[in-house]
């Protein structure tokens, strides 16, 4: 059996510094955006799911891409129409004449990377489709089990809900995103090198692999092992009670989402190169992670808005 620390040492030299290296080439095409970026990998270290939320045209896709091609493994665009149906996504079971049974032909969800592009231009019906898969990396097509290669991380991209033909997510599908985040309008700077640099689909087409699945599988099972000091736990929960009990919300995060909350602060850490969590870990995803899983009253404002006061008014240890 080989020695924990040994093990440990050669995770953090050879696949955090491939991971390095391909958040560095994402920062190369998606500019100016470095936070939103390592929200991300934590989201994918994690062994979690991304929606990315903004307007069109500000580079949702083209980060989905970007991620896709540098964390190596086979992956698939699958671009959300209102005409899709959920056989387009899982696959279907196709009758062979010759021997009289049927064969399972795997959809574009059969990949490590999933880029659901405008996912909520599709029904509720098609948009079901991802849950199990989501949830339990399988898909069951007319009552056979079928797994998901691993590792297996959907990100999706969403347009706002007030434009014309989207549908929105329901909250069962909502909460299957570990992370939300949004990257909006660039700085004047990086607005200026988009315009003279070479185009993004340029970029996107230099990008070759940095990493492997087995790296995220690695980094993922040394994410889940990241030392969790008393007070952190104290921190999460603290701020899990704030949601349930803010007179705002119709409820608050659940006892998943509190797990949740705790393996992404852990992916957070190891992406800033330590072996434990601090509180900031804990505070950079909780606006991401919790305000698309609530809901408030009437009247009573928008989630972000409440997530970000109850991150301010809850005691850091």
């Amino acid at each position: 059996m080989s020695d924990p620390i040994s093990r440990a040492e050669a995770i953090r030299s050879g696949p955090r510094e491939r991971l390095g290296q391909a958040i560095a080439a994402v920062n190369r095409v998606i500019l100016g955006k470095s936070a939103q970026i390592d929200l991300a990998f934590s989201a994918l270290l994690a062994g979690g799911h991304l929606l990315i939320e903004d307007l069109p045209g500000v580079g949702k896709t083209t980060l989905a891409h970007a991620i896709a091609i540098v964390t190596g493994g086979r992956w698939q665009r699958i671009q959300f129409t209102n005409d899709l149906l959920p056989a387009d996504i899982l696959g279907v079971s196709v009758w062979r004449r010759t021997d009289e049974t049927f064969e399972f032909r795997p959809g574009p969800i059969f990949a490590n990377v999933v880029l659901a592009d405008e996912i909520n231009r599709a029904t509720p019906r098609t948009q079901s489709a991802l849950l199990e898969a989501m949830a339990e990396q399988q898909v069951s097509v007319d009552g056979h089990t079928h797994p998901l290669p691993r590792p297996f991380f959907v990100i999706a991209t969403q347009n706002p809900l007030d434009l014309v033909g989207t549908y929105p997510l329901p909250d069962s599908q909502l909460d299957r995103f570990l992370l939300r985040i949004s990257l909006g309008y660039p700085a004047p700077e990086q607005e200026r090198a988009l315009l003279v640099e070479p185009d993004r689909k340029t970029l996107l087409a230099e990008l070759s692999k940095a990493m492997s699945p087995d790296d995220l599988l690695a980094l993922t099972e040394a994410a889940n092992a990241l030392h969790v000091s008393e007070p952190v736990l104290d921190y999460i929960q603290a701020l899990v009670q704030g949601t349930r009990s803010h007179a705002a919300l119709r409820a608050g995060l659940s006892p998943r989402a509190a797990l949740a909350m705790l393996k992404a602060a852990r992916a957070h850490a190891l992406l800033q190169n330590r072996d434990f969590v601090l509180p900031d870990d804990v505070k950079q995803i909780f606006a991401p992670l919790a305000a698309h899983r609530l809901q408030c009253h009437p009247n009573s404002g928008e989630p972000e808005h409440v997530v970000e006061r109850i991150l301010d008014e809850t005691r850091v240890p």
